[in-house]
């Protein structure tokens, strides 16, 4: 079942817990928490704090996406905190065999994040030891940007690749995903989206997770 999972960094902060129930609401089992230190990406967000905060208001899968210089220091930090799936970009790390398997044996989901012009052939020999793949469909720092379409032939092109190695990983994607591009991103092979101003900015986020659900439910069963 393709999962819709809302991002936080579109929420009203100031009414998060509810804002959390509402997608819950909707039918959402998972929410996307963006972590940035202003040097990786050109903004700053939350850290391991926040997150045991958040931790305490839901009961939602928390799937952390850390956009940050140095993860192999944080990675750790954030599955105590509370995170379900830590994810961290191939372009920060120097070792991501190693990182991946810091964050499973802290006790998360351990994924592996590109870039839009990071190629997906970079995985190809390490695929087996990550849990799911991130693709960014718009370059990382902001929410609220527009879906860059070449992204779709990579999201293509690793769908190919894991099932010729009959591999299990969930693929995501995340920036840019509104109810118009929702089916085709589907239909090329993706699990888990990723959507914030689409759902939060909207007038009732509750009937947009459960729309967003339903037009993911209906291109499912049609994979190009």
């Amino acid at each position: 079942m393709v999962e819709i999972i809302p991002s936080i960094l579109s929420a009203d902060f100031a009414r998060l817990a509810e804002e959390m129930a509402r997608v819950e609401r909707g039918g959402a089992s998972m929410l996307h928490v963006d972590v940035m230190d202003g040097h990786f990406v050109p903004n700053i967000t939350i850290g391991p704090p926040v997150v045991e905060s958040i931790r305490k208001a839901t009961r939602l899968h928390l799937d952390t996406h850390l956009m940050i210089d140095d993860p192999d220091r944080y990675a750790a930090e954030f599955v105590r905190a509370g995170a379900n799936s830590v994810s961290v970009h191939y372009e920060a790390c120097r070792h991501l065999d190693g990182t991946l398997e810091t964050i499973r044996n802290a006790g998360a989901m351990a994924g592996v994040v590109l870039n839009p012009a990071t190629p997906v052939a970079v995985l190809e020999d390490v695929l087996e030891v990550a849990d799911y793949v991130l693709l960014m469909s718009v370059n990382p720092g902001f929410g609220g940007q527009k879906f860059i379409p070449y992204v779709l032939e990579k999201l293509r092109k690793l769908d190919r690749i894991r099932r010729e190695k009959k591999l299990a990983l969930p693929i995501e994607i995340d920036g840019g995903v509104h109810r118009d591009n929702l089916a085709e991103v589907v239909r090329a092979g993706c699990d888990w989206i990723v959507t914030g101003s689409a759902i939060f900015h909207s007038a009732d986020a509750e009937g947009e997770v459960r729309e967003m659900r339903g037009i993911a439910a209906g291109a499912t069963a049609v994979r190009v």
